[in-house]
């Protein structure tokens, strides 16, 4: 071959390389198998779903979505819940971001221009907003045998098609990722959204998948959970230890460090239910596949007690004194003139290892100025908690702080005054008496019942039911609740 032929080869070889792996328009994959390909049938299946769909109204801001991808006869029904809450919206970008189920990479895919079509039209895709991605993060590029087969982001579109206008996409796929990638890739999205309020995240994740229905209710009950309790790094490893299960759980990780950046701290589920129930085989041995549909959307509630200065003062304090005892076995000497951390408040600190619990002690009432509570509170959960053995000096550089500021207790007359998720409890029945702080109960999943049997039986040592006592004090606080790793995502 001569060498212009060879050139003009080699040109045209690109430029075919281009084309398929770039594409103006990418086609779809699976249109006529996870979902109708004809137009008017897809529309018409999607507006039924949308018709029965009856999520409670919500008039705030909405900034993302977690919607199933199976197929539409098994999970459009559960989608719907979501699209609905949005429908008419005007956002003018939306971050797709699946999982990959075809193609074995490390990393982010961003698809970066052209369109994806579906049966109902095509869809821009926002390169604009793509480009800011790219080329920033070696974790973080296109990778186009990503999106070859991919069906994740895809499933999602024409549900967008329906009850939005005037949108661009940004397609991602998201292979094995270390929780620094997905911390890496929110920081991106994080800086190229800026102050921007007309951008939607979808994250695109089933739930649970084996053989065991019970199995999944118990499973995905607990990973609900965890998304509600917003905890990023918690469910990063509770994805890699199993104790949870999300397909697209990367995308959710990701998603939930960028909300949380941006303020963003409310987690509510939608919809949930699996395979199972949608085709009515509750058989043991038959695989079975759990759907969500969550929405997040920024907490509207009480003013916050401390601000972030306050709040990164108190995690200096807590790991300076910690370090402090274990080198000196002396306390902190430490003076404090901020008149709301010098005022009589209770608190605990929480300390976590790898995602793990690794200690926890707390005052319910406060007996000193708050600093120095937090101060006591960090050297006694890092050396007296009887659960565990004492930290080594060695192992600081590996914990993670918490620390929960906690409201006056308030004595309530019924349990119904409880508002999981919101509330901490003080149960006390004569000398004996138990508390729990309000995020156990996101943490644990439990139902209102069994948080309260489980404080009655494990933590005041009294019958499971004594809650339903009469003779049975009842006390309500809130938390503001703050670690380490919120603080540095907001720098």
């Amino acid at each position: 071959m001569s060498g212009n032929k060879l050139i003009i080869f080699t040109f045209t070889f690109l430029l075919f390389g281009f084309h398929v792996f770039a594409q103006d328009i990418k086609e779809p994959n699976v249109a006529g198998a996870f979902y109708p390909d004809n137009k008017q049938e897809l529309s018409a299946m999607i507006e039924g779903f949308l018709d029965s769909a009856n999520p409670a109204s919500f008039k705030g801001e909405i900034f993302g979505l977690i919607c199933p991808h199976a197929g539409y006869v098994y999970s459009g029904s559960t989608a719907a819940y979501g699209y609905k809450l949005i429908k008419g919206r005007p956002y003018k970008t939306v971050i797709v971001i699946g999982p990959s189920h075809q193609y074995a990479f490390a990393g982010v895919s961003v698809y970066p221009k052209g369109s994806f079509r579906t049966p109902l039209g095509d869809i821009e895709i926002d390169s604009e907003f793509s480009a800011k991605l790219l080329n920033r993060d070696k974790d973080v590029y296109f990778e186009p045998l990503a999106f070859a087969k991919e069906h994740s982001v895809e499933v999602q579109l024409p549900f967008l098609q329906k009850v939005l206008s005037g949108f661009k996409i940004v397609p991602v796929v998201m292979g094995d990722c270390a929780f620094l990638t997905c911390n890496k890739f929110s920081v991106l999205l994080k800086e190229a959204i800026g102050s921007r309020k007309d951008v939607l995240v979808i994250v695109s994740t089933d739930m649970y998948h084996g053989y065991d229905y019970d199995e999944c209710e118990t499973i995905d009950k607990l990973t609900l959970a965890y998304l509600k309790n917003m905890d990023a790094e918690a469910l990063y490893y509770g994805l890699r230890e199993g104790k949870v299960q999300l397909c697209g759980g990367f995308p959710a990780v990701s998603a939930v460090i960028l909300a949380k950046q941006l303020g963003h701290n409310k987690l509510e589920v939608l919809n949930h239910t699996n395979s199972a129930v949608v085709t009515g085989k509750k058989i043991k041995g038959q695989w079975t596949v759990g759907y969500s549909s969550c929405y997040i959307d920024q907490e509207k509630g009480e003013p916050a007690m401390l601000n972030n200065a306050q709040r990164k003062k108190l995690l200096q304090l807590a790991r300076n004194s910690i370090e402090t005892y274990l080198k000196t076995n002396k306390k902190l000497e430490v003076r404090e003139t901020d008149p709301l951390l010098t005022k009589d408040m209770g608190a605990f600190v929480t300390l976590g290892e790898h995602g793990q619990l690794r200690g926890c002690i707390g005052s319910m009432i406060g007996q000193e100025p708050l600093y120095l509570t937090i101060r006591d509170m960090a050297v006694e959960a890092a050396t007296a908690d009887p659960r565990f053995t004492p930290v080594g000096l060695a192992e600081l550089k590996d914990i993670e702080i918490e620390i929960s500021v906690l409201s006056p207790l308030k004595r309530v007359n019924s349990s119904d005054e409880i508002e999981l998720g919101k509330h901490g409890v003080l149960i006390k029945q004569g000398y004996r008496s138990g508390v729990f702080l309000p995020q156990v109960a996101t943490e644990t999943g439990w139902t209102k019942e069994e948080f309260l049997s489980s404080l009655c039986a494990q933590k005041a040592g009294l019958p499971a039911n004594a809650w339903k006592d009469k003779a049975t004090e009842i006390y309500i606080f809130s938390a503001e609740v703050f670690s380490e790793k919120d603080i540095l995502s907001r720098q």
